[in-house]
């Protein structure tokens, strides 16, 4: 059984970084690549709409969202340009790690500006 939950683990991180991929192709649609950005920024981020110390809640976004914002970016992206990506990502996964330092800095300039979003409108809102 924790062999099959790893290789469904692996299977997700290589569809993630498939998604990642067809972000960045030119064939996708605006809508499946502000989709997908969500998605694979949601997946790499530390940072969860659940805290995972928090028991059993904290690993339910991570068991449910995840997949289904995967499940839904298929859905949008056309099944050419996920094939495409689906080999880039498998080649590129098993020479080593995919995502640099770029996109971990891109995912965290995105949770910070919605931090300070955040606390503009607290700030504002107990004037």
């Amino acid at each position: 059984m924790l062999d099959t939950i790893k290789s469904r683990a692996r299977s997700l991180k290589s569809e993630i970084y498939a998604l990642y991929l067809a972000y960045r192709d030119p064939r996708t649609p605006w809508y499946a690549k502000a989709w997908a950005a969500v998605v694979v920024g949601y997946a790499f981020s530390p940072i969860d709409l659940i805290p995972d110390f928090i028991p059993i809640l904290g690993y339910l976004d991570d068991l449910v969202l995840i997949p289904l914002g995967v499940w839904l970016a298929l859905k949008l992206i056309p099944a050419e340009v996920m094939a495409e990506c689906r080999e880039q990502a498998s080649v590129r996964m098993g020479s080593g790690k995919p995502m640099g330092w770029a996109a971990a800095v891109i995912i965290i300039l995105i949770w910070l500006a919605l931090a300070a979003a955040c606390a503009c409108f607290v700030y504002n809102s107990l004037k």
